[in-house]
């Protein structure tokens, strides 16, 4: 069962207007130090930063809750599995949502999708509740 949709559309100008503009006090407030990495050594670093902030925007309306009501930033943080596919890793006001809103006897699966295209980024989360077998 679906228990979350959101979506996201970034400007990377922006992101990189930011990044410039601010530095680390915007990457810091904002990134987890795993995003910070993977996108610094990344050529196109404003587009990586770019999609991970759509991803957040995305997953904070999955969760229903935008970033107020204890979810912030870096509760959010895009990871990898090991085939490669980005998911989210949620600590924080955002696990506690995501606890909230799954029913007991299932476990939260949260897909995501990141692309760009310059001068725009996307990105798309869906939360799944399966059940727990």
């Amino acid at each position: 069962m679906i228990l979350g949709i959101g979506s996201d559309l970034c400007d990377i100008d922006r992101i990189a207007n930011s990044l410039e503009r601010f530095g680390e006090r915007f990457t810091h407030r904002v990134f987890t130090e795993g995003e910070r990495i993977k996108s610094d050594r990344r050529a196109t670093r404003a587009a990586s930063y770019a999609r991970r902030f759509a991803a957040k925007e995305a997953c904070s309306k999955a969760l229903g809750t935008g970033l107020r009501a204890g979810v912030f930033w870096r509760d959010m943080e895009v990871v990898n599995l090991p085939s490669g596919r980005p998911t989210m890793r949620l600590t924080g006001g955002a696990a506690e949502r995501l606890k909230e809103m799954t029913p007991p006897g299932f476990e939260a699966v949260v897909h995501v999708s990141m692309t760009d295209d310059p001068p725009m980024a996307q990105a798309f989360v869906v939360i799944e509740a399966r059940a727990v077998s």
